[in-house]
């Protein structure tokens, strides 16, 4: 406890402490990772970070100094690997497990105790069966945010002993509240599901085919399993099912955006931040982590935008 306290003591002489707040919104939480660079960048030092859903991953992945690694990876995606990394599952509960994303990112970032992290940090998960918050301050990491991250009716929630973890967003998207506080510190929150506007590029023709085209072969492919595993004649129906909720995820997130920022704003008004930045809910789609470089920077530009404010007050 000393060490950290004496770790936050020399901070206050060299830069600006801030306590990092940031919300969950799918694919484009990938701004988190241009907001970082950009605090970092302007001599901001962060000191605790919170998060939820993609809030969460971003969060942890950088309390835990992989952010390197993380961000080298999420540029290498394109549509096709997005696709490989969605795992469909046969359930009622959720249609992809998330199991397999995970898997992917432990060949690079080893999982980690949360209290063991180079700063403080929070993850916020919803308990679905005791209608509570959970909030992680120890224990695994991807534990942690495996749980935040489970949007309900697409991923599969997280079995707990007495409880069934969902994506922390359905009850606290901007958990300002959680958020561990230095005396003096910068409260820097940023919501990547902000009613503001966005211009969103187009992309060619050929680019637009070519997509078409990796996300109708990852279908086929998932029918050829389900005809090995399900009765005869119900393979192409479930194919054709899960065609169908590839499109609700971005209803889903839609919906629960609307819903959630509502109750980000009120929240925002109790717990008022110093440094708000904001990115548009319209910027992408949920699973548009193809494009990851151009949401990155959308959070570079929010955020040179909201310090700028601040800084010329």
């Amino acid at each position: 406890m000393y060490g950290f306290f004496n770790f936050i003591t020399k901070l206050r002489i060299m830069k600006p402490v801030v306590s990092l707040v940031l919300s969950g919104g799918g694919a484009r939480g990938i701004a988190h990772i241009g907001v970082i660079e950009e605090l970092e960048r302007r001599g901001y030092e962060i000191a605790s970070v919170t998060g939820t859903s993609m809030g969460a991953l971003v969060g942890g992945v950088y309390a835990d100094g992989a952010m390197d690694a993380f961000k080298e990876w999420m540029l290498s995606l394109d549509r096709r690997k997005v696709l490989s990394l969605v795992d469909f599952t046969v359930s009622r509960v959720g249609i992809v497990k998330g199991d397999r994303v995970f898997k992917k990112m432990k060949d690079f970032i080893p999982d980690s105790l949360i209290e063991d992290l180079n700063i403080p940090y929070a993850a916020v998960a919803v308990d679905l069966i005791n209608n509570k918050e959970v909030v992680f301050r120890e224990g695994s990491l991807f534990d942690a945010i495996r749980a935040s991250v489970s949007i309900p009716s697409v991923f599969t929630p997280v079995k707990t002993t007495d409880g069934l973890l969902i994506d922390g967003g359905v009850m606290n998207n901007i958990p300002v509240n959680h958020a561990p506080r230095i005396q003096d510190d910068l409260l820097v929150v940023v919501n990547v599901n902000a009613n503001v506007p966005v211009i969103l590029p187009k992309i060619s023709r050929e680019e637009e085919e070519k997509q078409k085209r990796a996300y109708q072969k990852k279908i086929e492919e998932f029918q050829v399993h389900l005809q090995k595993i399900l009765p005869h004649g119900s393979a192409e129906k479930q194919a054709h099912s899960h065609e169908e909720r590839m499109g609700y995820f971005n209803l889903i997130d839609k919906t629960i955006s609307l819903m959630t920022n509502h109750m980000a704003q009120m929240s925002m008004q109790y717990y008022s931040p110093d440094v708000l930045i904001e990115v548009s809910r319209d910027a992408c789609n949920t699973f548009d982590f193809f494009r990851a470089g151009e949401i990155l920077e959308m959070g570079r530009s929010a955020t040179v935008e909201a310090l700028n404010k601040y800084e010329s007050q």
